[in-house]
This record gives structure tokens, C-alpha cells and sequence, in this order.
């Protein structure tokens, strides 16, 4: 048996990129998968939606539930997640994947695009965990996974983008908080972050970023099932590494997540 087979995920975004990768991924366990993200009709820039990913998870052997959500409605959002609940049966897995970015400081940052990284990266990340919460205490094996960074507190990392920054660490502490106090309920809370910039949306036009030296999202899928069918009573408010995870479970050869195997990586944010 698949070790995600009929467990349910409640995934925010997950309509392209990472959260698309990992979310295809557990679909090929049989995993009963809740998109919820605010995608329903196609971008003309951006591939995905939660439609066209849910037919890619049914296809790979999961079931999927599509619900448009604004994570930043706090009331969407408990219904989002009790219609979820109710039509699978409960919620076994929330994944916070959801996030803003704007790489600006704080004199090219308006008080419209740092509000929307916190109400979307902060908020949105603390609204979704608590709505799961008494649904994830009813599991056998409950995880929260969240998307951000370790806490690094060299300044660079804010010199030049710190509401970036602020709004990423808002999550990893909401990460923590969770760990902390959910840890006698058995339910896990962790972080997950990777190691090298990964080949998606949200690097292009990045200035200075060549997506050609990233990794595919692939393997922060496969760092993500590995974390998710572990005992959620022994792991639970670690900052884990795509890389490290993956070393862990005996991979050595990371060529085949290369976009271009033989180019240099270039190493993702907040890591030194």
C-alpha cells in the first residue's frame, strides 16, 4: 500500500509550481487531495488551475476536490476546509503553499504589496492551519507543512527585501507556534524550504536569476512525501532542507532534479 493512499490533503495554491508537484505527487499514492487556491479560469501568462490540476491528480490515482479560495477570507476559509472535510471524511495532511513575493525594500514596497505578502504569507498561513486543526486532531498521523525558511537573522536577508523577508519568517513562526502547541495533540508542524532556487513562475524575472541553474519542482515534492509519512510524533518543528531530507532517505544523485545537470546552482534565499 502507497503510504499516502486515502489520506487527505488540504493544500493552499497548488495550481503550478511546487505546490502542483507536490500535490501530483501524492495523487500517485491514491491520496484524496483539496485544492484550494484562487485559480478557477486560466491565466494568459501563467499555466494551472485548480480544474485542470484536480483531472491531473484524478489521473494520477488520487481523487481531488477543487474549491476557488482567497486564503486572505478568513470565513472562505473555514468553509473551504469543513466542505473538504465533510466530502472526504476528514483532513489528514494541511500544506500552507500558498505565498506572495515582491523583492523590494521597504522605500519600493507600497502598503498594498507588503499588505498583500502578509495577509496572504502570515494570515493566510495561521488562517488555514487553524481551520484544520480539529479536523488534523482526529487523524492517525497529522502533519502541517509549511512552505518557508529557517529563521536567519543575518541582515542580509532584509537589506534588500526585508517585507519579503518579514512575511516569509511571519510563516515559519506560525510554524513554530504550531509545533509547540499542538505537540502533546500529536499533530506535526514543520517547515520546508529549498536548498537551490527551484524552476518556477515565481523566479521569472527575477533579476540575476537564470532558471537554467535551478532544480525542478520535483524534488521539493519528493522532500515533502518524505517528511508527510513520517511519524508526526517524532518529527515535528524542525526547518527541514529539500537536499538534507532527501540525503536522508539514501539519495546521493540529485542530477535528474538539475533543470541543466551540468550548470551551477544557484542557492535559494535565506540560506548562507
Amino acid at each position: 500500500m502507497s503510504a499516502l493512499k486515502d489520506k487527505t490533503i488540504f493544500i493552499s495554491g497548488g495550481t503550478r509550481g511546487i505546490g502542483e508537484a507536490i500535490v501530483l505527487k501524492a495523487a500517485r499514492d491514491g491520496a484524496n487531495i483539496i485544492i484550494a487556491a484562487k485559480t478557477a479560469e486560466p491565466h494568459p501568462q501563467l499555466p494551472g488551475t485548480i480544474h485542470s490540476v484536480a483531472k491531473a491528480v484524478e489521473t494520477a490515482g488520487g481523487k481531488a476536490l477543487p474549491i476557488q479560495l482567497d486564503i486572505r477570507d478568513d470565513a472562505a476559509v473555514k468553509a473551504a476546509v469543513d466542505e473538504g472535510a465533510k466530502h472526504f471524511g476528514g483532513i489528514d495532511i494541511c500544506i500552507n503553499n500558498a505565498s506572495a513575493i515582491n523583492l523590494g525594500g521597504v522605500r519600493h514596497t507600497d502598503m498594498k504589496r507588503f499588505d498583500l505578502m502578509h495577509q496572504v504569507n502570515v494570515r493566510g498561513t495561521y488562517a488555514v492551519s487553524q481551520a484544520c486543526l480539529p479536523h488534523l486532531m482526529k487523524s492517525k498521523n497529522p502533519h502541517i507543512l509549511t512552505l518557508s525558511p529557517p529563521l536567519n537573522l543575518d541582515p542580509i536577508w532584509f537589506k534588500d527585501f526585508g517585507p519579503y523577508t518579514m512575511s516569509k519568517y511571519g510563516m515559519s513562526l506560525c510554524m513554530l507556534t504550531l509545533a509547540e502547541e499542538m505537540r502533546k495533540k500529536g499533530v506535526a508542524a514543520n517547515a520546508l524550504w529549498p536548498k537551490t532556487i527551484i524552476a518556477t513562475a515565481a523566479i521569472m524575472g527575477v533579476p540575476g536569476v537564470d532558471i537554467n541553474t535551478a532544480r525542478k519542482p520535483e524534488i521539493m515534492a519528493d522532500a515533502a512525501h518524505a517528511i508527510l509519512t513520517r511519524d508526526s510524533k517524532q518529527c515535528t518543528a524542525n526547518f527541514f532542507i529539500d537536499e538534507d531530507v532527501l540525503k536522508e532517505t539514501g539519495i546521493s544523485d540529485f542530477d535528474p532534479y538539475a533543470v541543466k545537470p551540468d550548470n551551477e546552482l544557484f542557492p535559494d534565499l535565506f540560506l548562507s
